[in-house]
């Protein structure tokens, strides 16, 4: 039975004729390199929808790669934008300062984890607060060495790549990469071995993290760990809250420091402000961006005043760095959340996806694993014939969910992975009808792979 549409709508098949034009445009102008999830071109968005150019209307359950937590362009973050715009766009923090900055300077230090003096610098990108917050730790500490974890992805920068654990499509031929970095082991709770409880497998862990200590680098040569709560293009890994805590406290006994790599787990995300909250750590810097200013380009890295303080005047920033409109838009972005306790709609939503999933494993044994924090929630498609990841499974669904109207985004290193980003403003309707789409998807394409 075919589902009864409400909000989404599929007017013109794939690609419809304006869309075509502007593919045959793109191939023309824009390198191959630059990926695109879905091929479509953007006519406008609010909210959780996206409108493209052949007027189909698409349910957007990937928040373009968890940038739009609180949805496309909520009418406080544009009201707040258009009025900064109308003062002034750029003067360039380093030559003549602004309050916008130092206003989201303030906030940040008062909602992210840690009861100490914080300081704040703004920059560009994820990647460039990655770059910034290693310097920092270098910096502060005198030592080389950044630690970061297998199916781990901090960027596309020359030290983003050193740092990101998957090498297709992110790091294939562009080495050599930055040295002294390194990798340690991550937890799998799907892969725990047969026999082990969670806690000895979290255990188990640590004991490989401190194992990597004697074996790849010595902590006397470790300036910091950098780590995400959850990982994100890993497959959105919920690690054991007895390994983070272990492998932070380690940290601690050995003046390394410990970054937070909030950037796709921040601001609501999974269920908190920020992800490491899960996990009761207080980080000694923390990286973010995507979703702090609803789509505007800027990141941060908001740290211990003291670390913060190690760098000479000169030694961080860039001339874009903390524009004005994009503190502006920070500024109303973080104000909507607590307004609205976006952080409790995560909740919500994300006990909504991973209910209507777990309830087609019966249906779909490909479906391997459910998890997530919050609203930040993945499914991994694995063959149980022979155990391989269900990659060309993930693609066929991801392809019929735009081809219904469900914008869906696929992760892992296998790419085997289907990862939910909605979001935080949408309706209980818009979810409700996304998800059955998604359903019917799921289960035609399972029908066919078993043909």
């Amino acid at each position: 039975m075919e589902l009864t549409r409400k909000i989404s709508s599929v007017v013109s098949p794939f690609p419809g004729s304006r869309t075509q034009e502007l593919l045959d445009k793109r191939q023309a102008l824009v390198p191959r390199g630059v990926g695109n999830n879905t091929p479509i071109f953007v006519q406008k968005a609010e909210g959780s929808l996206i409108y493209d150019v052949d007027g189909n209307v698409f349910l957007d359950f990937a928040g373009a790669i968890g940038t739009m937590n609180v949805g496309h362009c909520p009418p406080e973050v544009v009201d707040a934008v258009q009025k900064q715009a109308e003062q002034y766009l750029h003067t360039c923090f380093h030559v003549a300062m602004y309050e916008p900055y130092l206003a989201l300077a303030e906030k940040l230090a008062q909602i992210t984890p840690g009861s100490f003096q914080k300081k704040t610098i703004f920059l560009n990108s994820g990647a460039e607060a990655v770059e910034n917050a290693v310097k920092i730790a270098r910096k502060y500490t005198g030592k080389p060495g950044i630690v970061s974890f297998t199916r781990a992805f901090h960027g596309r920068t020359l030290m983003g790549m050193s740092l990101t654990s998957k090498v297709k499509p992110y790091k294939f031929q562009m080495g050599p990469f930055a040295p002294a970095t390194y990798k340690a082991p991550y937890p799998n709770p799907t892969a725990r071995p047969e026999g082990m409880s969670e806690k000895e497998y979290a255990l188990y862990c640590v004991k490989q993290f401190e194992d990597f200590l004697y074996t790849e680098v010595s902590p006397e040569e470790l300036a910091a760990v950098i780590m995400e709560p959850v990982q994100g293009e890993g497959g959105f890994i919920v690690p054991p809250k007895e390994f983070v805590k272990g492998v932070y406290d380690i940290c601690q006994r050995n003046n390394i420091l410990f970054i937070a790599d909030e950037i796709q787990t921040g601001f609501g995300r999974t269920g908190h402000m920020f992800a490491s909250t899960h996990f009761d750590i207080e980080p000694d810097l923390i990286t973010m961006s995507k979703s702090i200013a609803a789509g505007l380009p800027i990141s941060a890295v908001t740290g211990r005043a003291e670390i913060m303080d190690a760098p000479s005047p000169g030694e961080i920033g860039g001339t874009y760095g903390g524009s004005p409109l994009g503190c502006a838009a920070a500024l109303a972005v973080i104000e909507k959340i607590e307004r609205e306790d976006l952080v409790e709609r995560s909740r919500s939503i994300g006990d909504t996806i991973r209910a209507c999933i777990m309830d087609l494993q019966q249906s779909i044994p490909l479906i391997a694993d459910v998890r997530g924090l919050g609203a930040m929630c993945a499914v991994e498609f694995i063959h149980p014939d022979n155990n391989e990841p269900a990659k060309a499974y993930v693609a066929e669904v991801q392809k019929g969910c735009y081809e219904a109207g469900v914008i869906l985004l696929s992760a892992g290193v296998h790419g085997n992975v289907i990862r939910f980003l909605t979001p935080l403003v949408m309706t209980d309707e818009e979810l409700a009808e996304g998800l059955e789409l998604i359903r019917e998807v799921m289960l035609r394409q399972y029908a066919l792979l078993r043909k």
